[in-house]
Protein backbone atom coordinates (compact mmCIF):
# COMPACT_ATOMS: atom_id res chain seq x y z
CA UNK A 1 0.00 0.00 0.00
CA UNK A 2 1.58 3.46 -1.14
CA UNK A 3 1.05 5.86 1.52
CA UNK A 4 3.10 8.85 3.00
CA UNK A 5 4.64 7.44 6.03
CA UNK A 6 6.58 9.47 8.47
CA UNK A 7 9.31 7.71 10.72
CA UNK A 8 10.83 8.86 14.24
CA UNK A 9 14.18 8.02 14.73
CA UNK A 10 17.53 7.71 12.02
CA UNK A 11 18.55 4.75 14.38
CA UNK A 12 19.18 1.57 12.95
CA UNK A 13 15.40 0.33 13.39
CA UNK A 14 14.30 3.64 12.24
CA UNK A 15 16.64 3.41 9.21
CA UNK A 16 15.29 -0.32 8.76
CA UNK A 17 11.40 0.52 8.93
CA UNK A 18 11.99 3.43 6.17
CA UNK A 19 13.71 1.24 4.05
CA UNK A 20 10.80 -1.17 4.53
CA UNK A 21 7.99 1.22 3.49
CA UNK A 22 10.39 2.67 0.60
CA UNK A 23 10.87 -0.32 -0.56
CA UNK A 24 7.18 -0.95 -0.57
CA UNK A 25 6.59 2.47 -2.51
CA UNK A 26 5.74 4.62 0.09
CA UNK A 27 7.16 7.97 0.21
CA UNK A 28 8.45 8.27 3.26
CA UNK A 29 10.03 11.07 5.98
CA UNK A 30 13.13 10.07 8.66
CA UNK A 31 12.86 12.55 11.31
CA UNK A 32 15.54 12.85 13.83
CA UNK A 33 16.81 16.12 15.11
CA UNK A 34 20.52 15.24 15.12
CA UNK A 35 21.97 15.63 11.66
CA UNK A 36 24.65 13.77 12.08
CA UNK A 37 22.03 10.47 12.48
CA UNK A 38 20.20 11.84 9.45
CA UNK A 39 23.50 11.58 7.05
CA UNK A 40 24.46 8.64 8.69
CA UNK A 41 21.30 6.91 7.71
CA UNK A 42 21.15 8.06 4.64
CA UNK A 43 24.93 6.71 3.88
CA UNK A 44 24.20 3.29 5.71
CA UNK A 45 20.79 2.88 3.19
CA UNK A 46 23.45 3.17 0.41
CA UNK A 47 25.73 0.76 1.35
CA UNK A 48 22.71 -1.35 2.43
CA UNK A 49 21.15 -1.15 -1.55
CA UNK A 50 24.82 -1.55 -3.18
CA UNK A 51 25.16 -4.77 -0.97
CA UNK A 52 21.50 -5.79 -2.46
CA UNK A 53 23.02 -4.87 -6.18
CA UNK A 54 25.88 -7.53 -5.53
CA UNK A 55 23.72 -9.94 -4.35
CA UNK A 56 20.80 -9.29 -7.36
CA UNK A 57 18.47 -8.89 -5.19
CA UNK A 58 17.81 -5.85 -7.02
CA UNK A 59 19.00 -3.53 -9.67
CA UNK A 60 20.28 0.14 -10.10
CA UNK A 61 16.95 1.21 -11.06
CA UNK A 62 15.46 -0.20 -7.91
CA UNK A 63 17.76 1.65 -5.51
CA UNK A 64 17.20 4.46 -6.90
CA UNK A 65 13.78 4.41 -6.52
CA UNK A 66 13.61 3.45 -2.96
CA UNK A 67 16.04 6.35 -2.51
CA UNK A 68 14.17 8.79 -3.74
CA UNK A 69 11.07 7.40 -1.50
CA UNK A 70 13.24 8.48 0.97
CA UNK A 71 13.50 12.42 2.54
CA UNK A 72 15.43 13.04 5.99
CA UNK A 73 14.23 15.71 7.72
CA UNK A 74 14.80 17.53 11.10
CA UNK A 75 11.35 18.86 11.78
CA UNK A 76 8.12 17.91 12.85
CA UNK A 77 6.54 19.96 9.81
CA UNK A 78 7.21 17.84 7.21
CA UNK A 79 5.28 14.95 9.03
CA UNK A 80 2.46 17.03 8.56
CA UNK A 81 0.83 14.90 5.32
CA UNK A 82 1.83 11.39 7.09
CA UNK A 83 -1.07 8.93 6.95
CA UNK A 84 1.17 7.00 9.05
CA UNK A 85 3.76 7.39 11.64
CA UNK A 86 6.15 4.95 13.62
CA UNK A 87 8.34 6.11 16.19
CA UNK A 88 11.62 4.32 17.07
CA UNK A 89 13.55 6.10 19.47
CA UNK A 90 14.86 5.08 23.04
CA UNK A 91 12.90 2.91 25.30
CA UNK A 92 11.86 5.75 27.36
CA UNK A 93 8.33 6.00 28.47
CA UNK A 94 8.60 9.41 29.01
CA UNK A 95 10.28 10.89 26.21
CA UNK A 96 7.41 9.57 23.79
CA UNK A 97 4.73 10.29 25.61
CA UNK A 98 6.60 14.07 25.56
CA UNK A 99 7.34 13.09 21.22
CA UNK A 100 3.96 11.67 20.55
CA UNK A 101 2.25 14.67 22.29
CA UNK A 102 3.97 17.36 20.37
CA UNK A 103 3.65 15.23 17.17
CA UNK A 104 -0.34 15.12 17.22
CA UNK A 105 -0.14 18.72 17.10
CA UNK A 106 1.32 18.60 13.04
CA UNK A 107 -0.70 16.17 11.80
CA UNK A 108 -3.94 15.45 10.58
CA UNK A 109 -7.00 14.37 12.21
CA UNK A 110 -6.64 10.87 10.23
CA UNK A 111 -2.61 10.02 10.75
CA UNK A 112 -1.95 7.30 12.32
CA UNK A 113 -0.14 7.33 15.43
CA UNK A 114 2.52 4.48 16.25
CA UNK A 115 5.18 3.17 18.58
CA UNK A 116 7.70 0.72 17.73
CA UNK A 117 8.40 -0.27 21.55
CA UNK A 118 9.27 -3.75 22.81
CA UNK A 119 7.72 -3.68 25.96
CA UNK A 120 6.33 -0.17 27.35
CA UNK A 121 1.99 0.01 27.55
CA UNK A 122 1.35 0.84 24.63
CA UNK A 123 -1.70 2.15 26.48
CA UNK A 124 0.12 4.87 28.58
CA UNK A 125 1.77 5.95 25.89
CA UNK A 126 -1.61 6.47 23.61
CA UNK A 127 -2.78 8.51 27.11
CA UNK A 128 -0.82 11.94 26.37
CA UNK A 129 -2.45 12.05 22.68
CA UNK A 130 -6.18 14.34 22.43
CA UNK A 131 -7.13 11.38 20.10
CA UNK A 132 -5.92 8.51 21.41
CA UNK A 133 -7.23 5.89 19.36
CA UNK A 134 -5.58 6.73 16.31
CA UNK A 135 -2.58 5.21 18.75
CA UNK A 136 -1.25 1.36 17.87
CA UNK A 137 1.39 -0.35 18.76
CA UNK A 138 3.65 -1.67 15.42
CA UNK A 139 6.47 -3.65 16.45
CA UNK A 140 9.03 -4.16 14.11
CA UNK A 141 12.16 -6.98 15.08
CA UNK A 142 16.04 -6.23 14.26
CA UNK A 143 16.60 -6.14 11.33
CA UNK A 144 13.46 -5.22 9.91
CA UNK A 145 14.36 -5.66 6.24
CA UNK A 146 14.89 -9.09 6.67
CA UNK A 147 12.49 -10.01 10.02
CA UNK A 148 9.38 -11.18 8.52
CA UNK A 149 7.14 -10.36 11.66
CA UNK A 150 5.55 -7.18 12.60
CA UNK A 151 3.50 -7.58 16.24
CA UNK A 152 0.83 -4.83 15.82
CA UNK A 153 -0.58 -3.94 19.60
CA UNK A 154 -3.65 -1.88 19.79
CA UNK A 155 -4.34 -0.36 23.45
CA UNK A 156 -7.62 -0.44 25.13
CA UNK A 157 -7.93 3.16 23.20
CA UNK A 158 -7.36 1.80 19.69
CA UNK A 159 -9.85 1.72 17.53
CA UNK A 160 -11.13 -1.16 15.32
CA UNK A 161 -10.31 1.08 12.02
CA UNK A 162 -6.86 1.61 13.58
CA UNK A 163 -6.08 -1.50 14.14
CA UNK A 164 -7.45 -2.83 10.56
CA UNK A 165 -5.76 -0.10 8.41
CA UNK A 166 -2.07 -0.98 10.31
CA UNK A 167 -2.58 -4.82 9.64
CA UNK A 168 -3.23 -3.57 5.73
CA UNK A 169 -0.65 -1.24 5.43
CA UNK A 170 1.54 -3.60 6.96
CA UNK A 171 0.53 -7.02 5.50
CA UNK A 172 0.99 -5.18 2.31
CA UNK A 173 4.55 -4.67 2.77
CA UNK A 174 5.21 -7.99 2.70
CA UNK A 175 5.35 -8.59 6.40
CA UNK A 176 3.42 -11.32 8.33
CA UNK A 177 1.60 -9.80 11.20
CA UNK A 178 0.76 -10.77 14.68
CA UNK A 179 -1.72 -9.33 16.56
CA UNK A 180 -0.90 -8.71 20.27
CA UNK A 181 -2.70 -7.57 23.22
CA UNK A 182 -0.94 -4.75 24.78
CA UNK A 183 0.83 -6.64 28.03
CA UNK A 184 4.54 -6.80 29.09
CA UNK A 185 6.91 -8.24 26.58
CA UNK A 186 3.70 -8.55 24.03
CA UNK A 187 4.16 -12.10 22.39
CA UNK A 188 7.86 -12.28 21.37
CA UNK A 189 9.44 -10.38 24.44
CA UNK A 190 7.29 -12.61 26.94
CA UNK A 191 7.02 -15.99 25.15
CA UNK A 192 10.94 -15.90 24.79
CA UNK A 193 12.02 -14.86 28.31
CA UNK A 194 12.68 -18.65 29.25
CA UNK A 195 15.02 -19.30 26.94
CA UNK A 196 17.23 -16.66 28.58
CA UNK A 197 16.31 -16.69 32.25
CA UNK A 198 16.39 -20.84 31.98
CA UNK A 199 19.70 -21.03 30.29
CA UNK A 200 21.54 -18.65 32.83
CA UNK A 201 19.81 -20.12 36.07
CA UNK A 202 21.13 -24.11 34.66
CA UNK A 203 24.61 -22.06 34.51
CA UNK A 204 23.81 -20.56 37.82
CA UNK A 205 23.20 -23.80 39.13
CA UNK A 206 26.24 -25.07 38.17
CA UNK A 207 25.03 -27.55 36.05
CA UNK A 208 26.59 -26.85 33.21
CA UNK A 209 28.65 -23.46 30.94
CA UNK A 210 27.19 -21.26 28.50
CA UNK A 211 28.92 -23.24 25.63
CA UNK A 212 27.75 -26.29 26.95
CA UNK A 213 24.15 -24.64 27.50
CA UNK A 214 24.60 -23.28 23.64
CA UNK A 215 25.35 -26.57 22.11
CA UNK A 216 22.73 -28.79 23.89
CA UNK A 217 19.83 -26.06 22.26
CA UNK A 218 21.67 -25.82 18.76
CA UNK A 219 22.18 -29.73 18.33
CA UNK A 220 19.07 -30.97 19.90
CA UNK A 221 17.03 -28.56 18.86
CA UNK A 222 17.61 -26.66 15.99
CA UNK A 223 17.96 -23.45 17.47
CA UNK A 224 20.41 -21.19 14.75
CA UNK A 225 22.17 -19.31 18.22
CA UNK A 226 22.39 -20.85 22.21
CA UNK A 227 20.73 -18.56 24.45
CA UNK A 228 23.91 -16.90 25.49
CA UNK A 229 25.41 -16.49 22.00
CA UNK A 230 21.82 -14.36 21.04
CA UNK A 231 21.98 -12.48 24.23
CA UNK A 232 25.94 -11.59 23.06
CA UNK A 233 24.23 -10.67 20.02
CA UNK A 234 21.70 -8.58 21.27
CA UNK A 235 23.50 -7.20 23.74
CA UNK A 236 23.56 -7.96 27.32
CA UNK A 237 22.47 -4.35 28.43
CA UNK A 238 19.78 -4.81 25.98
CA UNK A 239 18.26 -8.21 27.23
CA UNK A 240 18.48 -7.14 30.63
CA UNK A 241 16.77 -4.23 30.13
CA UNK A 242 13.75 -6.14 28.49
CA UNK A 243 13.75 -8.42 31.24
CA UNK A 244 13.66 -6.54 34.00
CA UNK A 245 11.16 -4.05 32.50
CA UNK A 246 8.87 -7.64 31.77
CA UNK A 247 9.60 -8.61 35.61
CA UNK A 248 8.08 -5.41 36.89
CA UNK A 249 5.52 -5.10 34.53
CA UNK A 250 3.89 -8.44 35.64
CA UNK A 251 4.00 -7.57 39.92
CA UNK A 252 7.58 -9.74 40.10
CA UNK A 253 6.26 -12.91 38.65
CA UNK A 254 9.21 -15.12 39.46
CA UNK A 255 8.86 -16.68 35.82
CA UNK A 256 10.10 -13.73 34.41
CA UNK A 257 13.02 -13.06 37.17
CA UNK A 258 16.52 -11.49 35.77
CA UNK A 259 19.79 -12.77 36.64
CA UNK A 260 22.53 -11.50 38.58
CA UNK A 261 24.76 -13.04 36.14
CA UNK A 262 23.36 -10.62 33.25
CA UNK A 263 23.13 -7.60 35.51
CA UNK A 264 27.02 -8.12 36.61
CA UNK A 265 28.33 -8.71 33.29
CA UNK A 266 25.98 -5.47 31.62
CA UNK A 267 27.24 -3.43 34.91
CA UNK A 268 30.59 -4.49 33.87
CA UNK A 269 30.40 -3.25 30.81
CA UNK A 270 30.71 -7.11 29.18
CA UNK A 271 27.89 -6.65 26.95
CA UNK A 272 28.70 -8.91 24.02
CA UNK A 273 29.82 -8.38 20.20
CA UNK A 274 29.63 -4.79 20.30
CA UNK A 275 32.27 -4.59 23.56
CA UNK A 276 34.01 -7.92 22.33
CA UNK A 277 33.69 -9.62 25.27
CA UNK A 278 30.05 -11.15 27.15
CA UNK A 279 29.50 -14.47 27.70
CA UNK A 280 32.24 -14.90 25.08
CA UNK A 281 35.15 -13.44 23.73
CA UNK A 282 35.47 -11.96 20.54
CA UNK A 283 39.27 -10.88 20.05
CA UNK A 284 40.85 -12.46 17.39
CA UNK A 285 42.57 -14.74 19.72
CA UNK A 286 39.65 -15.40 22.31
CA UNK A 287 39.66 -18.84 23.31
CA UNK A 288 36.47 -19.60 24.58
CA UNK A 289 35.57 -23.16 26.36
CA UNK A 290 34.82 -26.33 24.12
CA UNK A 291 31.19 -27.44 24.99
CA UNK A 292 31.02 -31.07 27.05
CA UNK A 293 29.03 -33.35 24.53
CA UNK A 294 27.42 -35.32 27.02
CA UNK A 295 24.10 -36.60 25.00
CA UNK A 296 22.63 -37.41 28.77
CA UNK A 297 23.15 -33.87 29.77
CA UNK A 298 22.42 -31.79 26.67
CA UNK A 299 18.72 -33.75 26.70
CA UNK A 300 18.49 -32.68 30.59
CA UNK A 301 19.71 -28.54 29.49
CA UNK A 302 17.43 -28.92 26.22
CA UNK A 303 13.94 -30.46 27.73
CA UNK A 304 13.97 -28.10 30.44
CA UNK A 305 14.73 -25.32 28.33
CA UNK A 306 11.72 -26.54 25.81
CA UNK A 307 9.32 -27.06 28.43
CA UNK A 308 9.72 -23.90 29.65
CA UNK A 309 9.30 -21.87 26.50
CA UNK A 310 6.23 -24.85 25.85
CA UNK A 311 4.60 -23.17 29.15
CA UNK A 312 4.85 -19.84 28.63
CA UNK A 313 3.41 -19.93 25.03
CA UNK A 314 0.51 -22.01 26.18
CA UNK A 315 0.09 -19.75 29.17
CA UNK A 316 0.18 -16.24 26.97
CA UNK A 317 -2.86 -18.29 24.60
CA UNK A 318 -4.74 -19.07 28.00
CA UNK A 319 -4.78 -15.54 28.81
CA UNK A 320 -5.60 -14.55 25.28
CA UNK A 321 -2.76 -12.32 24.24
CA UNK A 322 -2.86 -13.81 20.56
CA UNK A 323 -3.84 -16.77 18.63
CA UNK A 324 -2.16 -19.85 18.58
CA UNK A 325 -0.98 -19.25 14.54
CA UNK A 326 0.46 -16.11 15.85
CA UNK A 327 2.12 -16.96 18.87
CA UNK A 328 3.57 -19.83 16.60
CA UNK A 329 4.33 -17.64 13.53
CA UNK A 330 5.96 -15.45 16.32
CA UNK A 331 8.27 -17.39 17.48
CA UNK A 332 9.33 -18.76 14.16
CA UNK A 333 9.56 -15.94 11.87
CA UNK A 334 10.17 -13.26 14.85
CA UNK A 335 13.17 -14.85 16.56
CA UNK A 336 13.75 -17.82 14.01
CA UNK A 337 12.83 -20.63 16.88
CA UNK A 338 13.23 -23.90 14.44
CA UNK A 339 9.25 -24.83 15.29
CA UNK A 340 6.43 -22.67 16.75
CA UNK A 341 6.11 -23.75 20.35
CA UNK A 342 2.21 -24.78 20.27
CA UNK A 343 3.25 -27.04 17.81
CA UNK A 344 6.59 -28.45 19.16
CA UNK A 345 4.42 -29.07 22.49
CA UNK A 346 1.84 -31.44 20.00
CA UNK A 347 5.06 -33.48 19.01
CA UNK A 348 6.07 -34.12 22.16
CA UNK A 349 2.65 -34.66 23.86
CA UNK A 350 0.91 -32.22 26.09
CA UNK A 351 0.99 -34.70 28.61
CA UNK A 352 4.96 -35.41 28.39
CA UNK A 353 5.08 -31.29 28.76
CA UNK A 354 2.39 -31.10 32.15
CA UNK A 355 4.89 -34.10 33.51
CA UNK A 356 8.15 -31.96 32.78
CA UNK A 357 6.88 -28.82 34.26
CA UNK A 358 5.29 -31.23 37.61
CA UNK A 359 8.91 -32.53 37.84
CA UNK A 360 10.65 -28.89 37.53
CA UNK A 361 8.30 -27.93 40.55
CA UNK A 362 8.64 -31.25 42.78
CA UNK A 363 12.38 -30.64 42.27
CA UNK A 364 12.35 -26.53 43.35
CA UNK A 365 9.45 -26.32 44.91
CA UNK A 366 9.42 -22.57 42.97
CA UNK A 367 6.42 -20.65 41.57
CA UNK A 368 8.93 -19.82 38.47
CA UNK A 369 7.56 -23.45 37.78
CA UNK A 370 4.35 -23.59 38.09
CA UNK A 371 2.43 -25.31 34.95
CA UNK A 372 0.29 -23.90 33.09
CA UNK A 373 -3.53 -24.29 33.74
CA UNK A 374 -3.95 -24.38 29.68
CA UNK A 375 -1.91 -27.33 29.72
CA UNK A 376 -3.12 -29.05 32.83
CA UNK A 377 -7.34 -28.95 31.03
CA UNK A 378 -5.77 -30.35 27.59
CA UNK A 379 -4.07 -33.13 29.70
CA UNK A 380 -7.33 -33.79 31.23
CA UNK A 381 -9.49 -33.54 27.94
CA UNK A 382 -6.75 -35.26 25.58
CA UNK A 383 -6.58 -32.21 23.34
CA UNK A 384 -3.94 -31.12 21.29
CA UNK A 385 -3.45 -27.40 20.21
CA UNK A 386 -3.46 -28.10 16.42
Amino acid sequence: MEINVGIIGAGTMGSGIAQVAATSGCKVNVFDLNGEALLKAESKLDKILNRLIEKERIDEQEKKKIQSNIQYVDSFKYLSNSELIIEAIVEDLDIKQNVFHELETFVSQDCIIATNTSSLSIASIASTLQKPERCIGIHFFNPAPLMKLVEVIPAIQTSNQVLNKSVEIISSWNKTVAVAKDTPGFIVNRVARPFYGEALRIYEEGIADFATIDWSLKELGGFRMGPFELMDFIGNDVNYIVTETVFKAFYNDPRYKPSFTQKRLSEAGYLGRKTAKGYYEYSEDALNPKPNKNKELAEQIFNRVLVMLINEAADALYLNIASAEDIDNAMTKGVNYPKGLLAWADDKGINWCVNKMDELYNEYHEDRYRCSTLLRKMNRENKTFY
